[in-house]
């Protein structure tokens, strides 16, 4: 179980994500510093109890239309081995010391944990609170073949799900969708990843 800290961050994941985020080729704006601010998000435990793991969901109010960003990340005590390319930047913790922050897609911990999450054996926690379950956060669940691999997918540039295909995700695929606030307090619903098996 992820205990959530009421501390600081040196500097904040706020400040960490203005820098990174306009170096992603699919980040949209067209100004090197965003205007951002968290819009949703969830949680999930790493079983051993060593990686913070997050999804944030963060809105870019400099831009001119509702834009916002799917961040994945998580948060080590020492380097992970492999993921300079994927470092977002470190932090020093209020009650924890330096963090490593990494873009959780190509973290091995993070995507085991959103396997478990699609194959509806954990559940996501709130992103502010300590062992309290997000209900909000919705799986739309997959077959899932014994021994069969699978692939995941993330959403980076967040859409509406009442504005995506109503037909439903591809058979065989696992979808994970979760609530996000716009900027005028409206709660909106989208995909953020997805799990689907991979060809022979």
């Amino acid at each position: 179980m992820a205990v959530i800290h009421r501390t600081t961050m040196v500097p904040t994941k706020l400040d960490l994500l203005t820098e990174w985020l306009p170096k992603q080729d699919w980040y949209l704006g067209d100004h090197a510093s965003p205007s951002l601010a968290r819009a949703g998000g969830f949680r999930l435990d790493d079983p051993a109890g060593e990686v913070g793991i997050e999804f944030m969901v963060v809105r870019d109010d400099a831009s001119n239309e509702v834009t916002a960003y799917h961040l994945p990340m998580t948060y080590r005590d020492a380097p992970l081995t492999g993921a300079d390319a994927a470092l977002i930047g470190t932090s020093e913790h209020g009650v924890l010391g330096l963090r490593w922050i990494y873009d959780g897609t190509a973290d091995p911990v993070l995507l085991a944990a959103l396997m478990e999450l699609t194959r509806g054996r954990v559940q996501a926690q709130a992103q502010s609170q300590t062992d309290t379950p997000d209900a909000t956060v919705h799986v739309v669940p997959g077959p899932v073949a014994p021994g069969e691999a699978f692939g995941i997918s993330f959403a980076r540039l967040l859409v509406p799900q009442d504005a995506e295909p109503s037909s439903g995700p591809p058979s065989g695929t696992a979808q994970v969708t979760a609530l996000w606030t716009a900027l005028d307090g409206a709660p909106i619903r989208s995909v953020l990843a997805a799990t689907h098996p991979l060809p022979d």
